[in-house]
């Protein structure tokens, strides 16, 4: 398969991990990225060759017209969102993008917001009737069995914030009164896994599964690569029952007596997927391929299982903000 030209690739989110890594990565392929969070001071910023802006938030009415003007402006070729607060805006103006010549690699509008709506995912799962912890509304905590230990997280959240652990429901009822649009799950036991996954416009999928031996602050500090047909089964269940397409990842538990459950899908990179590439699996080279029309070599998606990772937390800049170079996205016509 030829490699892909140099292209212009508008990275969203990048002060996260995931969209952090993945401008990275871009750039490793040689491509040229253009790099926005809503924060000036984004860790993203200050990757070497980046061309980076401030955004507003996702949730901002100027949100689109700076996403339309910076495509305008830098004749951006395609738009890869790092975060999930991104994903309903640009679902809003694949329209637009389209008819700009601009990427946007999504499944269709409710697959997106079955996954990103906690709430609605786990609906999902159970109609499917694969495995999935009980979840419970604020309202029907009567429901809830005696004993059972619980997670209280917000249905639209990411990254692991807002999510607390609780083995009272007296305080899981406080919870659900200061964590926003919160709903109440079973807490998850086993081993925590999560698949990198790329599906490609035919449906099939190839599938990295990585566990997330430590986790701190909904982060993976250390993980190791594995197999495991009846994990590797399930998520591929779970892709096809919300309709996945491109790059997302899949996190679950798996026991020793050989059970497993899913508890959430993202519609984007994990923050761990580095582990991914080193085992051998050409995810993002790959996902560029699919991105722009090109086959997904499937081939190129095979991993080593025993590789490790461990990650830390790093000074990347220190400086003045006076003499930050981060320029204000330009303004767009999106009508």
């Amino acid at each position: 398969m030829p490699e892909q030209p140099p292209r212009r690739i508008l990275v969203t989110g990048v002060g996260a991990n995931p969209g952090f890594g993945l401008a990275r990565s871009l750039l490793r392929l040689g491509h040229r990225v253009v790099a926005v969070d809503a924060n000036p001071l984004a860790t993203g910023f200050f990757l070497d060759d980046v061309s980076p802006y401030a955004i507003p938030l996702a949730t901002d009415p100027d949100y689109p017209e700076a996403i339309m003007g910076l495509c305008q402006a830098l004749a951006v070729d395609a738009i890869v969102a790092g975060i999930e607060n991104d994903l309903p805006p640009l679902l809003d103006l694949r329209p637009r993008l389209d008819a700009d010549g601009v990427r946007l690699w999504l499944p269709d509008a409710k697959s997106v917001h079955d996954c990103i709506d906690k709430a609605r995912f786990h609906h999902v799962l159970n109609e499917h009737g694969i495995p999935t912890p009980r979840t419970w509304e604020p309202e029907d905590l009567d429901l809830v069995p005696a004993g059972t230990e619980l997670v209280v997280k917000p249905r639209g959240g990411h990254g692991g914030q807002g999510v607390h652990m609780v083995t009272s429901l007296r305080h899981a009822r406080v919870l659900c009164e200061l964590v926003p649009g919160a709903i109440v799950q079973e807490r998850g036991r086993g081993t925590e896994f999560t698949a990198d996954c790329l599906v490609d416009r035919e449906g099939k999928a190839s599938v990295v599964l990585r566990r997330r031996d430590l986790v701190k602050a909904g982060c993976v500090a250390v993980s190791s690569t594995f197999e495991d047909q009846a994990v590797h089964d399930l998520v591929l269940d779970t892709l096809r029952a919300v309709r996945a397409q491109g790059l997302c990842c899949v996190q679950g538990f798996s026991t020793d007596d050989g059970r497993v459950s899913i508890t959430e899908l993202n519609v984007r990179l994990a923050g761990g997927y580095a582990l991914t590439e080193s085992a051998g699996a050409d995810l993002i080279g790959q996902m560029v391929n699919g991105l722009f029309g090109l086959p997904v070599d499937h081939d190129q998606l095979t991993y080593r299982t025993g590789v490790f990772l461990t990650n830390y937390l790093e000074t990347l800049r220190v400086g003045d903000v006076a003499e930050l170079d981060v320029a204000a996205a330009p303004k767009g016509a999106v009508a």
